[in-house]
């Protein structure tokens, strides 16, 4: 039993991190090589961490804007394990589906905190490991998948869990299924090891974490949900010759051939709006038919037609 006081499903909104019970950290000094790009951005994440669903309209924005200077390599932090613990007022699932109500309305994106009350998690390894395993076919697929997965779990109340729930959402990031089973029952489960091992190592002590790194090795911490500024300044700090790129606002629509699907906030952010001026412009695109749209409890997700 964890004499702890945190616990990883409780992401306290004003520190923006989904953290985890205090363990025993590496003291080695571990360097973050980049590769292809000046900057390199190791995101630790996971499927079910609520204060990652929080921080994709930043993250999407600072791909828009700076994706020419860095390269992410998402890495998985198996927030939870299984429910043998009783730490931070939660001791059972539906325990959670609350606390997703009040970080929905938090971080302005659509959850809808029911999946624990319906069919709740047993574990978010299960999602991890797929995370993996769709990351030895193509980080590109990967990233479409984990969005993809994050929106069946957030706004469809699925179960990630279950097999039947990530094939779909592989099928829809255009993953090659028998290769993702074959993956997910063997090497993606030690790659994901390998990701919880190396978290100890950098001292991750919760989600979202976001280690920059330059050629020179210079390292850089943003820890938890922030403001976009945050991200934009560290990728400045370490690369100050990066030049933004201006993202044009003319076409609405042009964004959706590059995010098919976008919550009112994430539009908001990318275009340095308000939200109601991107309610405002994304329910009229629906209106006209130029959109889809998710609508749950706690708000909205329009989808590309």
């Amino acid at each position: 039993m964890n004499e702890e006081k945190t616990n990883p499903l409780l992401c306290d909104p004003v520190s923006g991190m989904c953290e985890m019970p205090a363990g025993k950290n590496s003291n080695e000094t571990v360097s973050i090589v980049t590769e292809h790009k000046p900057i390199k951005i190791i995101y630790y994440t996971d499927p079910i961490c609520s204060s990652c669903w929080g921080i994709e309209p930043q993250l999407r924005k600072l791909k828009l804007e700076y994706g020419a200077y860095f390269e992410m390599d998402y890495k998985m932090g198996g927030l939870l394990p299984d429910w043998n613990y009783n730490s931070g007022g939660i001791s059972k699932p539906s325990d959670v589906a609350h606390h997703w109500d009040e970080a929905s309305l938090y971080y302005e994106m659509p959850i809808d905190g029911d999946v624990w009350l319906e069919d709740p998690l047993e574990s978010s390894y299960p999602s991890c490991i797929a995370m993996k395993a769709a990351q030895l076919q193509s980080t590109e697929k990967a990233v479409k998948f984990m969005r993809i997965v994050r929106e069946k779990l957030y706004l469809e109340k699925k179960n990630i869990t279950k097999w039947e729930n990530i094939e779909d959402a592989a099928q829809m990031a255009g993953l090659d299924i028998q290769k993702l089973k074959a993956d997910f029952e063997g090497d993606a489960k030690k790659l994901f090891q390998d990701d919880l091992a190396f978290a100890k190592n950098l001292g991750v002590r919760g989600f979202p974490t976001l280690f920059f790194a330059d050629r020179n090795q210079n390292q850089l911490t943003v820890y938890g949900s922030k403001p976009y500024s945050s991200y934009e300044n560290t990728i400045l700090a370490l690369f100050p010759e990066a030049k933004k790129k201006k993202i044009s606002n003319e076409n609405p629509l042009a964004i959706f051939e590059i995010y098919p699907t976008l919550a009112p906030k994430e539009y908001a952010v990318i275009f340095d709006i308000s939200l109601n001026e991107a309610a405002i412009i994304l329910e009229e695109l629906f209106r006209k038919g130029k959109l889809e749209q998710q609508k749950i409890k706690n708000g909205i997700l329009y989808l590309k037609k």
